[in-house]
C-alpha cells in the first residue's frame, strides 16, 4: 500500500529568519495521527536566513541526518566538535545525553536549505559524533545503514534503518527492494511515480511530496522529470 502526502498538507512555519515545512508533529504544529512513522520522528524541510542560527540545545538520542540542499552549515556541540557542510553534502550527528548542538547558516549572502531526519537510536549503540558524506553520484546509492563501513561509503546508524538517495535522469527507473514493512519516500525535487509490487498501487509525486509505504517488498522509482529523492527503509 502506498499512502501519498502532498507538500501542501505539511506543517508550515515562518518566524522571518526561518522557513519550515513539517512531515510530522514538530515545534508548535501538532497532529495526533503524525507524531513520527516506526523510527522516523522528524523530516523538515528547513531555510535559514543569512546568518541565522539556531542556538545551542539538547536533543533526545537520535540520529539527526542534515541533506544541504543550498549554502553552508556549521555544526558545533558543547565537546568541542565543530562541522561545515555544503550543497551536495549529508552529515550525520549522532545525538548523546548531556551534550548541546547549535547550527547556523554559515554564509551571509545566502539562505541555508536543508532537510534534516530524526531517527531513534538504540540506547546501547555507540556511534561517531559526526559523519559526513558527498551526495555526488548519480542513480540509486545506499546513504545510510545499520552496518558500518570501512571505506564510508556509507553513514553509520544506530537504528534498523536503510536510507537511499536516489538521483534519476528523466525517464530513468530504479528498484529497490525492502527490508522492513514500512518506508517512507520525500521527493526532494522533479517530477516521479513510485509503483508498488501491483500495477494498481502507484502515485505520482511532485517536488516536496512524500509517500508512506506499508507491507510492500519493493518499490519501483520512475523519473518523469530529473528528480531527487530519499527512500527510508523501516524495519522498527
Amino acid at each position: 500500500m502506498i499512502i501519498s502526502k502532498a507538500a501542501e498538507h505539511c506543517g508550515q512555519a515562518d518566524y522571518g529568519w526561518l522557513q519550515a515545512r513539517y512531515t510530522f508533529s514538530f515545534g508548535h504544529y501538532f497532529d495526533p495521527e503524525l507524531l513520527g512513522y516506526a523510527s522516523l520522528r522528524v523530516l523538515n524541510q528547513e531555510v535559514l536566513a543569512p546568518g541565522a542560527a539556531f542556538q545551542p540545545r539538547t536533543y533526545p538520542q537520535v540520529d539527526i541526518l542534515n541533506i544541504i540542499l543550498q549554502g553552508e552549515a556549521e555544526y558545533r556541540d558543547s565537546n568541542g566538535n565543530h562541522a561545515r557542510a555544503k550543497a551536495g553534502d549529508a552529515l550525520l550527528l549522532a545525538t548523546q545525553p548531556n551534550v548541546s548542538y547549535s547550527e547556523h547558516n554559515a554564509c551571509h549572502k545566502t539562505s541555508l536549505t536543508r532537510l534534516q531526519l530524526w531517527l531513534n537510536a538504540c540506547p546501547t549503540q555507540e556511534n561517531r559524533t559526526l559523519q559526513r558524506l558527498s551526495l555526488d553520484k548519480k542513480g540509486c546509492h545506499l546513504l545510510a545503514s545499520p552496518e558500518e563501513t570501512q571505506d564510508q561509503h556509507s553513514l553509520y546508524l544506530r537504528q534498523q534503518v536503510w536510507i537511499y538517495h536516489l538521483d534519476l535522469n528523466i525517464h530513468e527507473q530504479n528498484t529497490i527492494t525492502l527490508n522492513g514493512n514500512r518506508a517512507y519516500l520525500q521527493s526532494i525535487n522533479g517530477t516521479m511515480r513510485i509503483n508498488g509490487i501491483t500495477p494498481e498501487n502507484s502515485k505520482t509525486l511532485h517536488c516536496g511530496d512524500g509517500a508512506f509505504i506499508q507491507q510492500e517488498a519493493k518499490v519501483t522509482v520512475l523519473a518523469e522529470t530529473p528528480m531527487r529523492a530519499l527512500l527510508i527503509d523501516l524495519v522498527v
